[in-house]
């Protein structure tokens, strides 16, 4: 007879993939085991398997729900008209998701090696299929981006370069918020430094 499932089966599943990208955002995928996550989440071993098939799984898991969760931001702006709205209102989407999901982002940026090579190239064409997607925003700001689709990508990275890795440095309880980092790294991508 097959085991059923609790009701509360993807509520937990979720918890357990929030303490696994705290563990792994604080020690490494590689430096966190199995019986360390059980631990964080109280629970044993063999329970955790009843989740997830293995902690490579886990990873995927992680990883995957999060850029899903990125490309929805990106699909929530698609009908705003005006490009330079949408690029606003996708940053400060973006600054949301990394300060709400600091542990999940940072395990997007820095695991992506670590996952098995089938699942690494569903989360790399994932990423793709987002840059393109503000690749086109970029396209619809700038013209002469449009007519050269080498530098529209770099401006894609660029832009991306600016907001990724904010989880290094950004501080939700300092000096400035999130909003308003999106605000200046607008600024910057759209006109350059204040001056």
């Amino acid at each position: 007879m097959a085991r059923t499932q609790a009701a509360d089966y993807d509520d937990r599943r979720e918890a357990i993939l929030d303490k696994a990208a705290e563990l792994y955002a604080t020690s490494g995928f590689l430096g966190s085991s199995i019986a360390d996550l059980a631990v964080a989440c109280g629970m044993s071993k063999s329970l955790l398997y009843h989740y997830f098939s293995s902690k490579d799984d886990i990873l995927f898991q992680i990883m995957d729900g999060h850029i899903s969760v990125l490309r929805l931001v990106v699909a929530e702006v698609e009908n705003e008209a005006d490009p330079e709205r949408k690029l606003a209102s996708l940053t400060h989407r973006f600054m949301e998701l990394y300060v709400d999901a600091s542990a999940r982002h940072k395990v997007l940026v820095n695991d992506l090696d670590k996952l098995p090579e089938a699942q690494r190239q569903q989360i790399v064409v994932s990423e793709r299929q987002l840059i393109a997607m503000v690749e086109t925003i970029i396209a619809a700001l700038s013209p002469p981006l449009a007519d050269n689709p080498e530098k529209c990508r770099a401006a894609a990275m660029l832009y991306f370069g600016m907001i990724n890795w904010t989880h290094t440095w950004f501080n939700a309880d300092g000096p400035m918020s999130g909003q308003e980092v999106a605000d200046l790294a607008l600024h910057i991508f759209l006109q350059g430094l204040p001056r």
